[in-house]
């Protein structure tokens, strides 16, 4: 009976949409023309949705297809795990709220990919496994809350991406790989790394196979796959977004942002996903109100700001493992920044900069939380029909089932034994967590930004930047720098993967204190509007999909 309503329902709503077309509600606005859904910003397609120049059942299927030409055939990027089969019949039901009702939010109808440890529900018919065969099928409790503003913003879950197995914290193994995923690649050059975790989320955002696209960080999870991907990234301030429903590795370190193709959408993204979640205490410490980050978005945002420049360990390529080029990019950026009237206070050292580069303290706290955290979702789940219940069950599994999780060149779990073997929240656990925090933030960014009375820091996105705001928690925002010279040594980023290569992004960090994105968001906007990098190159040809609008409406 159940199946039989819904398909009423489905078809009252297909006939609803299509009687507001034959009367011209839904009209087509001849004039303007159809945004390119390679670059399409979110303001445009909420233009587009708002005329009636298209609908969200247009913008699912024209993504949809997107995503069929060269996920899994084509280039085969592997970027989407798998799509939302809800999708469609949300974006009508949406399509036909907004005839009733107008709009809820700048997302409303808006297609957006999420990266597949973040959880939904499972009558929507889609997966949360963290790229991991241990948990196909699995039924979690509840949408992340994260996913939860989304919907109440109207935004259409399209799918999940793929992702570095377990946020890359299972073993030594390439970038962008997981069981279930296979090997995700780079848009920008054939089989390049896209960095990751969050790979997938990435790829699919610097190609348009969804409007915008979130991802994970516990330590440059969101900042090196937008660096490698020609797109923005917002690491936030843990606690700032919620996350509950979330697969995790550490609730001192985990944090949820935007992925996408401009600050502004960023910026839109992380006003609507931003704010307090009784279900995970970290994100009731966060000042209120919660920003609407777009007011932040102006072109003289940098004008008598002083932005230090840390240099020890983070540009010194034979501790960052970076190619040389990384700097000399860099080096133009601070020109431009200082043109747009920013002060460069260079060098602004971080005093525990050689402590931090030697510390084992963050691997302590990470080993501990992921077996705690990662028990607790295994047993807070409705139903997994893998039987794995635990991380110990985890590793057995891996091992039992080497044809789904350990093919040639993808073996080793070393990290999870690792955790394993970890005995809970001991002293010397407690002792690294302290240290982290003084090592990151005390004695790390806090400590130079008081020193040299800066505003923000400001490095080149590869080596060790994430690593300092990890530990403390604190942000980063990622903008595109430039693009690896024709000429760059290609160098072996795993068993199918290359990096760096010739054309591969690069990306710009900027990074504050504990809820500074409001800051780190203008300074952002003002660099990317005045380089416009990102649209100086584009995704290898075969890498682009041709499928528009015009090709479904």
């Amino acid at each position: 009976m159940g199946a039989k309503l819904l398909t009423l329902f489905w078809a009252w709503l297909v006939l609803s949409h299509s009687f507001y077309v034959s009367r011209g509600v839904v009209s087509a606005a001849i004039t303007t023309p159809l945004p390119d859904l390679y670059e399409a910003s979110v303001i445009e397609l909420q233009a587009g949705l708002t005329s009636g120049q298209f609908t969200s059942v247009d913008l699912v299927k024209a993504y949809f297809a997107r995503i069929e030409e060269v996920n899994l055939q084509g280039p085969v990027l592997r970027a989407v795990i798998e799509t939302n089969p809800s999708a469609l019949w949300e974006a009508a039901a949406l399509d036909q709220e907004r005839l009733l009702y107008g709009a809820r939010s700048a997302l409303h109808g808006i297609p957006v990919l999420v990266k597949d440890n973040i959880g939904t529900v499972a009558f929507e018919g889609m997966n949360t496994t963290a790229g991991s065969y241990s948990l196909l099928n699995s039924v979690v409790p509840d949408d992340a809350g994260v996913v939860k503003r989304l919907r109440k913003a109207g935004a259409i879950i399209l799918g999940k991406a793929n992702l570095s197995e377990w946020a890359h914290f299972r073993g030594n193994l390439a970038s962008g790989w997981s069981g279930r995923g296979g090997q995700c690649t780079n848009a920008y050059y054939p089989n390049a790394d896209p960095c990751g975790s969050s790979a997938g989320s990435a790829v699919s955002a610097s190609i348009g196979l969804a409007a915008v696209t979130l991802g994970t960080e516990t330590d440059g999870s969101i900042t090196c796959p937008a660096n490698q991907n020609n797109v923005v990234g917002i690491k936030p301030t843990v606690g700032l977004t919620s996350r509950a429903g979330v697969i995790p590795i550490s609730e001192h370190q985990d944090t949820v942002g935007p992925i996408t193709r401009s600050i502004t959408d960023a910026a839109i993204v992380l006003s609507i996903i931003a704010g307090p979640d009784p279900n995970d205490n970290f994100t009731m410490a966060q000042p209120m109100p919660v920003p609407d980050y777009t007011m932040a978005l102006s072109n003289t945002s940098l004008v008598g700001k002083r932005i230090g420049v840390p240099r020890a360990v983070f540009l010194n390529d034979s501790m960052t493992g970076n190619d040389p080029y990384v700097n000399q990019v860099f080096e133009q950026a601070l020109e431009t920044l200082k043109s747009l009237g920013a002060t460069i206070v260079d060098p602004a050292d971080l005093p525990s900069a050689y402590e931090i580069y030697e510390s084992n303290n963050e691997t302590v706290v990470l080993d501990v939380d992921f077996k705690v955290q990662l028990d607790a979702w295994f047993n807070s789940l409705i139903a997994n029909p893998s039987g794995v219940t635990s991380l110990e069950d985890l590793i057995m599994f891996d091992s039992n089932n080497p044809t789904l999780e350990e093919p040639t060149g993808y073996t080793d779990q070393s990290i999870l034994i690792e955790s394993q073997a970890t005995t809970g929240f001991n002293a010397s656990y407690y002792q690294s967590l302290a240290f982290d925090m003084e090592l990151g933030a005390t004695r790390g960014i806090d400590a130079a930004l008081e020193m040299f009375a800066l505003d923000a820091l400001v490095l080149p996105a590869p080596g060790y930047t994430t690593v300092p705001a990890a530990i403390a928690g604190y942000p980063i925002v990622t903008v595109p720098l430039g693009f690896y010279p024709e000429n760059v040594t290609i160098g072996s980023a795993g068993p199918e993967t290359v990096y760096p290569a010739p054309g591969v992004p690069i990306g710009l960090s900027f990074l504050g204190t504990a809820w500074s994105e409001y800051s780190l968001v203008s300074f952002a906007y003002a660099y990317e509007q005045k380089t416009q990098t990102r649209l100086q190159s584009k995704a290898y040809a075969a890498a682009i999909p041709t499928t528009q609008l015009a090709d479904v409406i």
